[in-house]
């Protein structure tokens, strides 16, 4: 496992604003493999695949996640890259633990977007020690770039569960949940972050942090392989209704406590 130098400058950056664009930090090796993944994932999709765009309507907007254990290109990838190192540097943990792989491709064309949500609310896990890192295996124009609120990490705000096909609620039923603010109607209230990218770039980002993605009218595919991970303050919950991805049926840590288990393994440590 090569490491990787994270500027100072970058972690303050994570920090203040629950987002990071870090360029050229995952090579080319690794992107091939994550490539060859990627085409084994949407030829045969797992138990939580899905296309978001319509019967009828153009290009084609897939997710799927949770498959690291049965594609072997992600496993090594989740257990070998560098990016797990990355994770425990910004997040300031001295050890991190594999939580899940989160794809995302948009073919040319797609006019569905990404609606704006946080990660954290889906999941089963409390703390603030949650870093996304969205890894780019095309060229992803700014107009395609995920963007992202700056500093709405900070906001201790948890968003309903939004859905990928209609950007409607999931019926999620925790008392602290609240409705999404209308970002897009209100631009010019917030600092919106958003890059333009290329291969070997990444995206790192706060489980809390305030984001969504436009369609992709573009010729240009946009694959991403979202890496997840989960650091020392970290700890198992289950939530009223909705979650994704679903808690594990075998493996997962006892309530309440770190992640470090079968289902969520130790893959670094500082």
């Amino acid at each position: 496992m090569t490491a990787i130098e994270i500027p100072a400058a970058a972690i303050a950056a994570y920090e203040r604003n629950g987002a990071v664009c870090l360029r050229q930090v995952i090579g080319r090796d690794w992107l091939d493999k994550l490539a060859q993944g990627v085409e084994t994932n949407l030829s045969k999709p797992g138990p939580y695949g899905k296309t978001y765009t319509k019967e009828g309507k153009p290009g084609r907007f897939f997710g799927d996640y949770c498959n690291w254990a049965r594609i072997p290109e992600y496993r090594d990838f989740m257990f070998n890259s560098p990016t797990a190192a990355l994770a425990g540097r910004l997040m300031g943990s001295r050890k991190v633990n594999l939580f899940h792989e989160h794809v995302l491709v948009k073919e040319p064309g797609t006019e569905e977007p990404t609606p704006w949500h946080n990660d954290q609310p889906y999941y089963f896990v409390d703390g603030r020690h949650v870093c996304s890192i969205w890894i780019p295996l095309d060229p992803v124009a700014r107009e395609t770039c995920p963007e992202y609120v700056a500093g709405s990490h900070l906001w201790n705000k948890w968003y309903t569960p939004q859905r990928f096909a209609d950007g409607k609620e999931h019926p999620a039923q925790d008392a602290n949940f609240e409705p999404v603010p209308d970002i897009d109607g209100h631009r010019g209230d917030y600092t919106i972050l958003g890059w333009e990218l290329e291969p070997g770039d990444c995206i790192a980002f706060q489980g809390l942090t305030l984001h969504g993605a436009p369609p992709n009218r573009t010729g240009t595919r946009r694959r991403a392989f979202s890496a997840r991970w989960t650091g020392d303050d970290a700890v198992y919950v289950l939530r009223q209704g909705f979650m994704s991805p679903p808690p594990p049926k075998t493996g997962a840590p006892q309530i309440g406590a770190p992640m470090d288990s079968e289902a969520f393994p130790v893959v670094w440590r500082a």
